[in-house]
């Protein structure tokens, strides 16, 4: 199959997900094209059949802001009638279902018929989707989506709650890449630049927006280290990162606290965490909770959105109300006190994490392309 791809090409979970997904398929035969403004984070070309074409956005003196929908739909056309691409995957509701069904629209007036699937990812709907400015866009456009897709049944049951849908809605979930974390776990690594032998590592990773609900992380592990010699690693970067860093300062736990701002050598840090902290304020499906577990690293999360999906409680992890510091810490506590105990939430982490494994879910979505693809022929 010939399958365009547009994402946001950052760090965020879904240009991530859409990405791993796009380089799996191009494993398994697929002719892949991104389509986005500039190329993913995670995106190697060094396979043949992954392709990487580069929205522009000519910038004109009349626009206040520069309209990257047209100049999307615009390439979208132009990329499907000179590859011949069959199917487009559009993640996330704005603005790239939208801009995927004008493309569609200026095809069919030139006699091409080619489907398109939208996957929801969360924010796009919990945040941004539901606001009133883009509420009937967004409807619309996943009305007018051929096959519509989410990562969890939380954020399903969410998007029919904020939303007017008609269409129905497939569950596929996001997925970890088991077999490179194999490759992976054979790459040096000095635990040492992080901790010495008899601390615990702890590790938190997002984009630090108060969703996320940095203080907790911080304040859950300030009660963690007054009992058990600890390290934090904060990975990624974002608003709420200098307050972060202050408020570590405050707690007099600066020295104990690495900062490593957007890594891309997150497989090392996670390879020698012995516990994850992500107490977000809600989570569509919670990827970096999923990554965590794929090395064997137990959770302890809020209970909210898709997280329960992933972090089984007492089995890979805890799960508490939001802003339950005390209790997360409490249930850190009973995993980190014992090196037995911990030893079996990470095999256990590990064993729920592959459920998910790209292996798994990868089928779900070549069903889907050929479902939708015979819908036209």
């Amino acid at each position: 199959m010939k399958i365009a791809i547009v994402c946001y090409p950052t760090f965020g979970g879904s240009g991530v997900v859409a990405t791993e997904l796009g380089l799996e398929l191009a494993r398994r035969g697929h002719e892949i094209h991104f389509i986005t403004y500039s190329q993913p984070v995670r995106l190697a070309l060094l396979n043949p059949n992954v392709h990487y074409h580069e929205v522009n956005v000519p910038e004109y003196p009349l626009f206040h802001y520069q309209p990257y929908e047209l100049a999307l739909s615009s390439k979208l056309v132009d990329m499907v009638k000179l590859y011949k691409i069959e199917l487009l995957h559009v993640h996330y509701a704005i603005p790239h279902a939208y801009a995927g069904y004008m493309a569609k629209q200026m095809l069919k007036d030139e006699g091409i018929n080619i489907p398109m699937i939208t996957t929801l990812h969360g924010t796009d709907i919990t945040l941004v989707g539901s606001h009133p400015f883009y509420k009937p866009a967004v409807t619309f456009s996943i009305n007018k989506s051929d096959f519509v897709t989410s990562v969890s049944q939380s954020l399903k049951d969410e998007t029919l709650k904020l939303f007017n849908i008609k269409n129905e809605i497939q569950v596929i979930p996001n997925f970890i890449e088991l077999d490179k974390n194999s490759k992976d776990i054979n790459i040096p690594c000095n635990r040492s630049v992080m901790a010495n032998q008899k601390e615990r590592i702890i590790t938190h990773i997002s984009n630090f927006r108060k969703v996320k609900r940095i203080p907790d992380v911080i304040k859950i592990f300030n009660k963690i280290q007054q009992q058990i010699p600890s390290k934090l690693m904060m990975v990624g970067d974002g608003p709420e990162k200098e307050k972060a860093e202050y408020l570590c300062q405050e707690l007099g736990i600066q020295d104990k606290v690495i900062f490593f701002g957007n890594s891309n050598e997150i497989n090392k840090i996670l390879s020698y965490t012995d516990l994850f902290l992500l107490p977000s304020k809600t989570e569509s499906f919670g990827l970096a909770a999923l990554e965590a577990m794929a090395w064997g690293v137990p959770v302890i999360s809020s209970n909210s959105g898709g997280l329960p999906e992933v972090n089984l409680n007492g089995i890979s992890g805890y799960l508490s109300d939001v802003g339950e510091i005390d209790e997360m810490t409490e249930n850190a506590l009973k995993i980190l006190k014992k090196d037995d105990v911990l030893l079996k939430f990470k095999k256990d982490a590990l064993s729920i994490a592959k459920r998910f494994d790209i292996k798994n879910i990868l089928p779900l979505y070549e069903d889907l392309y050929e479902k939708a693809i015979n819908k036209y022929s």
